[in-house]
């Protein structure tokens, strides 16, 4: 993994946590060089066993450091990796097996942990294995990209992909821990960072415009990777998620709104077969038509679609329709996302910026009329 571009580099900032309540609890820890911090690492393990799942890409720059970092905290404890090739494409109950057979050889017990190290497709993956392993053991989310440092290692969700959709075989397992190293966004290629942006961004179209004039203000310097602004813009995500996961941890209903702009970036990515956007850019892409059908149903405004536009692509994020895709494949895929219901397809839409809702038996004709004019 390549830098993607010069960033500026302060002194390491101070650690920031985030608690996440409810049944299960746990804290994020967010600051530079966590995964040098044994101590911390091993805060959460129980037992003597502990997997570390990562990929070719990430595996060369941290897997030893984070190895030997828990080793040096617990000497006495038997640790494995395994590294699965990168990408969403792997993302696949095949590479799943991969994990469930590195835990079976290292013989972990029912007071192991696997430790998720990279991005939101390691996570994933990994956390998947933890909640089957033995029906459950403990998981630590060690995200490497900012998308899944604000998204993917918060809340427990856990899933692999399916030809016929995204995550459509998964399970709810939150993490015993989520340790966000920020010095991991120094090595994550200019084009993911940006990804990672969309979801941040989606926070604040969802529950907190005023979170969107702030991204607007430190654009620059978050696109620089400065480390004072990555960290606030961490910080502020995981909290807003924390909180909704706190109040609906199983996505009854609140937690349906960390989805605006998904079902149609998911169909994207299927109708893509995962090879051409990457989940972030397909995500900015959803929000705007998520935004555009608002507006279409007379819920919304065109004044905050422009908005949301123009700071998606602030941040060198894409806003409109590939050429090429289907319309009525589309479509298809939605009806397969997880949202939809017998009676008909449920999104995430909105009343402007920062007022996010459910809405059910959306006609597909809106739908279609939307992706038809990119």
């Amino acid at each position: 993994m390549a830098n993607g571009r010069n960033r500026r580099r302060r002194a390491p900032m101070s650690l920031r946590n985030v608690q996440v309540g409810g049944a299960r609890p746990y804290r994020i820890d967010i600051g530079a060089d966590l995964l040098r911090d044994g101590a911390l690492l091993a805060q959460s393990l129980r037992g003597r066993h502990a997997l570390v799942v990562s990929d070719n890409n990430v595996a060369p720059l941290y897997l030893q450091r984070t190895v030997d970092a828990l080793r040096a905290a617990r000497p006495d404890i038997r640790i494995a990796s395994h590294a699965m090739p990168a990408g969403e494409q792997e993302k696949t109950l095949a590479r799943f097996g991969n994990a469930i057979d590195a835990l079976a050889a290292l013989g972990a017990t029912r007071d192991g942990c696997v430790y998720a190290l990279g991005g939101g497709v390691v996570g994933d993956l990994a956390g998947f294995a933890a909640a089957c392993w033995m029906r459950g053991i403990d998981c630590v989310q060690l995200p490497t990209t900012l998308l899944a440092m604000v998204d993917s290692s918060v809340g427990g969700k856990t899933a692999v992909d399916l030809p016929q959709g995204k995550n459509l075989v998964g399970a709810f397992h939150p993490p015993v821990a989520v340790i966000a190293d920020t010095a991991a966004l120094a090595t994550l290629p200019a084009r993911e960072l940006r990804a990672g942006f969309a979801e941040v961004i989606k926070y604040g179209a969802i529950v907190d415009a005023p979170f969107l004039d702030w991204l607007a203000a430190h654009s620059d310097a978050l696109l620089d990777g400065d480390a004072d602004a990555l960290s606030e813009a961490i910080a502020r995500s995981c909290a807003h998620k924390a909180a909704i996961v706190e109040r609906d941890p199983f996505e009854h209903g609140e937690r349906a709104l960390l989805n605006f702009g998904h079902t149609f970036g998911h169909a994207i990515e299927t109708a893509q077969e995962y090879g051409t956007l990457n989940h972030g850019e397909a995500v900015a892409i959803g929000m705007v038509l998520a935004a555009r059908l608002s507006t279409a149903l007379g819920m919304a405004t065109d004044t905050d679609t422009m908005i949301l536009r123009a700071l998606l692509q602030r941040f060198d994020l894409p806003t409109q329709l590939p050429a090429g895709l289907d319309p009525d494949t589309l479509l298809a895929h939605m009806r397969l996302d997880k949202k939809a219901q017998a009676s008909g397809l449920r999104f995430v839409l909105w009343d402007g910026l920062g007022r996010a809702r459910v809405v059910a038996d959306v006609p597909e004709d809106a739908v279609l009329g939307v992706l038809r004019s990119g």
